[in-house]
């Protein structure tokens, strides 16, 4: 059986893992054994953070509609409950946007549904 050298392929695989390492503090970068670990974390915390951004964003979202409701004289959970009484299908994103982009118009869509 002919021999298999496997310098190529290692080398090409620790030069590729490196790569996604760089910008990484210290031996976390360059040494290979610290850099896998490194990366074996960042990835676990890299999926469950694209995850928690959708929740953040969320909550984002409900803080700023609230904030623009209680200046009109409601809260969040009052006008919810008018939103789903009337069957208005309008997602918390929209109603954000429209909060910051168009007081007027939101102002005028909350005193709508009072």
């Amino acid at each position: 059986m002919t021999r298999v050298k496997r310098g190529v392929a290692a080398h090409k695989r620790r030069k590729n893992l490196l790569k996604r390492t760089k910008g990484f503090d210290n031996r976390r970068s360059t040494n290979f054994v610290a850099a896998r670990e490194a990366l074996l974390h960042a990835d676990t915390y890299s999926y469950r953070d694209r995850r928690n951004r959708k929740r953040d964003q969320r909550a984002l979202w409900l803080q700023r509609t609230n904030a623009a409701l209680r200046e009109n004289g409601t809260t969040w959970s009052k006008f919810a409950g008018k939103l789903k009484t009337s069957g208005i299908l309008i997602n918390r994103k929209m109603l954000s946007e429209l909060a910051i982009q168009a007081p007027e118009s939101f102002d005028a869509f909350v005193k709508a549904l009072a």
